[in-house]
């Protein structure tokens, strides 16, 4: 009899910039690393534009972002996210930058529950939590 070898579930998630640094340049605990690699990621160019100012403030060469960002999937909206923005703040204040982010989850998954966020900012977490959205971390 032969048996199937059954393959992981991989899930979908969008990462913040806080996490992704975390995990690349603050030398996060092993388990924060192996619990994130059973997720495809998922983020807003924002992303990019936070990772490069990150690493130009630590002095960290330019090809070692770059590196960082590999194999993330890049969310580019097309047209407008004012819907997604005005259903955000409905549920609370946050931060501009913070706002996107959780905006082009959103955009990504209309229906949050098929979606995780993963950030370490506590506020934005919590926010991402009342949207709907699997908070693990």
């Amino acid at each position: 009899m032969r048996v199937k070898a059954i393959k992981p579930i991989v899930k979908s998630a969008y990462i913040d910039t806080s996490l992704l640094i975390g995990l690349k340049f603050d030398k996060a605990p092993g388990e924060l690393i192996r619990m994130v690699h059973e997720y495809d990621f998922f983020a807003g160019e924002l992303l990019i534009a936070e990772m490069l100012a990150f690493g130009k403030r630590e002095s960290i060469p330019e090809g070692l972002i770059w590196d960082a960002v590999k194999g993330i999937s890049w969310i580019i909206p097309e047209g407008s996210l004012a819907d997604q923005l005005a259903r955000i703040v409905r549920y609370g204040y946050t931060r501009g930058a913070d706002l996107w982010h959780l905006a082009c989850a959103i955009y990504l998954s209309p229906n949050s529950k098929d979606l995780a966020f993963l950030t370490l900012d506590e506020h934005q977490r919590g926010l991402a939590s009342r949207l709907g959205f699997s908070t693990p971390i």
